[in-house]
C-alpha cells in the first residue's frame, strides 16, 4: 500500500474505526485508588472455636485474628470506572447472613460504594470464635455466645470497611509470583481404591496421593503516590489450620507471616490473606516428617515459623520483579452474578444411613457425650433428602475482577484444587487468584476420582455440590473472566 491509498475513502472509515476501537479499549483503564486497613476480631473473653466436631472453649489468646480490608477503585478524571472492596477474615468461614447484614450496614455509611461490589472471604483457621448458633453445645454462662460474638465482628468489620473506603488515595499495582511448599494433599489412595483425608502413609496397602498439589504463590502489591508499599494481598492454596487442634485463639500461620513481612517491609503493610482452591489441601505434612522436623529445628523455627518463611520468601522472589513494574492506570473490571450450580443429592441409602447414625448419636447424647456437632452434620442429609426436588439447584455469588493483567474470582466452598488449576489454565488472565471461602460458606466441592473414593470432604454429609457442580462452577467461572478480556471488533 502505498500512502496515496490511505486517501481512499473505504480506507479512511476503516482506520476510523480501528482507533476508536483502540480508544474504547484505553477508555476503561482509570487511575487506581486503594484504601487498606486492619481490625482485631478478637473478643475480650472465653468464647468456643469452632472447625472441629468436639466443642472447644478458648479462654486465651495465642495469635489475635484479625480482618484486612482491601479497597480499590479507578477513575477517569472525576468518573468512576469500578469498584471492589474485600474484606479477608480469620476466620473458619464465612457464616450465612454476615455479608448481607454488613452490607446494610455499610450501605448508608458509605453511599459512594456499590454495596455489591464488597465481598469477605476466611483463611479457615480452626481456631477462631463459632459464628453459628446451635451447632455446638456451647455453654450458656461465662462463654460469648455466637449472636453476640457476630454482633462483635461486624462492628469490627464496618469498622475496617469504613477505613480503608474512606482514606482511599492515588497509588499503583502490581503483581507477581513465588512458589513455596506449603499445601499437601490430605487424602491418602489405597489399593482398594478407597481414599482417606490424613490416612496413613507407611501402611502396606498405600499407593499414592489422590490429587494435585498447587504450590504457586500468588501475590498482589499495592504502592501510594511516592511508591511506597502499603498492601499486599497473598493467594496460597492451603487453608490456615496448622494448629487446628488447639484450644486457644490462633489465627494460624497468617499470624507469622504478617509479623514477618512487617519486619521486612514496615509495619505500614497491610496483608490479605487469600485461601485459593484447597479442599484437599492442609498445610500438615504427609511423609518425609522426620526429616522435615529435622530442617526444621536446625533453623529453631517452629512448624507455623517455617510454613510464614517459605510464603516470606515466595513474596519476595515477586517483589523483586514487581516493584519495577508499578502501574497507576490500569484497566479494571468488576462483575457479579448469581450461578445456580447442580446440588448432590441424597440417596435414600445415604438417608438411611444417616438416620441410623442420628439415632445412635442421639443416645450418645443423652448419655452425656459431646456429639451435636456430629449429629447436626448428619441431620442436614436427612432434612435435604426430604426436601429435595428434581435438578435441584445451589445458588452462589460470583465476583470476576480483571485488574490490570491478572483476575480475581471467588467461590464459597472448599473446592478441591484441580477445579482450581482447570480456572488457571484456561483464564486469558496472565495471573489468575482463587479465593475460596467468600460470600458464605458450602462445604466442600469433591473431583469425580475423590467421590469415588470416598471419605471425609467426598462424602454426601461434606457436599452440598459435588463433582458436576465443580465442572460447572468451573465453566462458569471461566467465561465470567475471560468476558473481562473481550476486546471490541474494529
Amino acid at each position: 500500500m502505498n500512502f496515496s491509498t490511505l486517501n481512499h475513502p473505504l480506507i479512511s472509515v476503516l482506520l476510523c474505526c480501528l482507533f476508536s476501537s483502540f480508544f474504547i479499549s484505553e477508555s476503561t483503564a482509570g487511575q487506581i485508588w486503594i484504601g487498606a486497613a486492619n481490625v482485631n476480631i478478637t473478643p475480650d473473653q472465653p468464647v468456643a472455636i469452632s472447625g472441629q466436631f468436639a466443642t472447644r472453649v478458648a479462654t486465651e489468646v495465642e495469635a489475635p485474628v484479625t480482618a484486612t480490608a482491601l479497597a480499590l477503585e479507578t477513575r477517569n478524571a472525576d468518573q468512576v470506572e469500578d469498584q471492589a472492596l474485600i474484606i479477608s477474615c480469620d476466620l473458619v468461614g464465612i457464616s450465612a447472613g454476615v455479608q448481607d447484614q454488613l452490607r446494610s450496614r455499610l450501605k448508608s455509611q458509605l453511599p459512594d460504594l456499590d454495596i455489591n461490589k464488597l465481598f469477605l472471604n476466611a483463611t479457615h483457621t480452626h481456631t477462631a470464635p463459632v459464628t453459628t448458633d446451635g451447632v455446638y453445645a456451647i455453654p450458656a454462662e461465662g462463654v460469648m455466645q455466637p449472636k453476640e460474638y457476630v454482633e462483635f465482628l461486624l462492628t469490627r468489620l464496618a469498622e475496617a470497611a469504613t477505613t480503608a473506603w474512606i482514606n482511599r488515595e492515588e497509588g499503583g499495582v502490581s503483581w507477581g509470583m513465588g512458589h513455596a511448599v506449603i499445601a499437601y494433599n490430605r487424602r491418602t489412595l489405597y489399593e482398594d481404591g478407597n481414599s482417606r483425608m490424613y490416612g496413613p502413609t507407611n501402611s502396606s496397602n498405600f499407593r499414592g496421593i489422590e490429587g494435585y498439589e498447587d504450590h504457586g504463590i500468588e501475590v498482589l502489591f499495592f504502592w501510594d503516590k511516592q511508591n511506597k508499599l502499603i498492601a499486599t494481598a497473598v493467594n496460597v492454596a492451603c487453608p490456615a489450620q496448622e494448629v487446628e487442634s488447639g484450644r486457644a485463639v490462633n489465627a494460624d500461620f497468617w499470624h507469622e507471616v504478617r509479623l514477618q513481612l512487617r519486619n521486612q517491609y514496615g509495619d505500614q503493610l497491610q496483608l490479605s490473606g487469600w485461601i485459593g482452591a484447597a479442599g484437599d489441601q492442609s498445610p500438615h505434612l504427609r511423609f518425609r516428617k522426620a526429616a522435615e522436623d529435622r530442617m526444621r529445628e536446625g533453623r529453631k523455627l517452629t512448624r507455623m515459623q517455617e510454613i510464614a518463611r517459605r510464603i516470606t520468601l515466595a513474596v519476595n522472589e515477586a517483589h523483586a520483579v514487581a516493584k519495577n513494574d508499578i502501574h497507576k492506570d490500569v484497566v479494571f473490571k468488576h462483575t457479579v452474578q448469581t450461578i445456580n450450580l447442580p446440588a448432590r443429592r441424597v440417596t435414600k441409602a445415604e438417608y438411611l444411613e444417616s438416620k441410623a447414625v442420628v439415632a445412635d448419636l442421639g443416645k450418645q447424647e443423652q448419655a452425656g457425650q459431646d456429639t451435636m456437632r456430629k449429629r447436626k452434620w448428619y441431620e442436614g442429609v436427612i432434612e435435604r433428602y426430604e426436601t429435595q426436588k428434581p435438578d435441584q439447584t445451589y445458588p452462589i455469588e460470583l465476583h470476576a475482577i480483571r485488574l490490570g493483567d491478572i483476575a480475581i474470582c471467588n467461590n464459597p466452598f472448599e473446592l478441591f484444587t484441580m477445579y482450581g488449576i482447570q480456572m488457571k489454565a484456561r483464564s486469558k488472565a496472565l495471573q489468575t487468584f482463587v479465593i475460596q471461602l467468600a460470600c458464605k460458606t458450602g462445604g466442600y466441592v469433591p473431583t469425580r476420582r475423590a467421590a469415588e473414593g470416598g471419605g471425609y470432604s467426598a462424602i454426601v454429609q461434606s457436599n452440598l455440590v459435588g463433582p458436576e457442580g465443580g465442572q460447572t462452577l468451573v465453566e462458569e467461572t471461566v467465561k465470567a473472566i475471560n468476558r473481562l478480556w473481550d476486546e471490541p471488533t474494529p
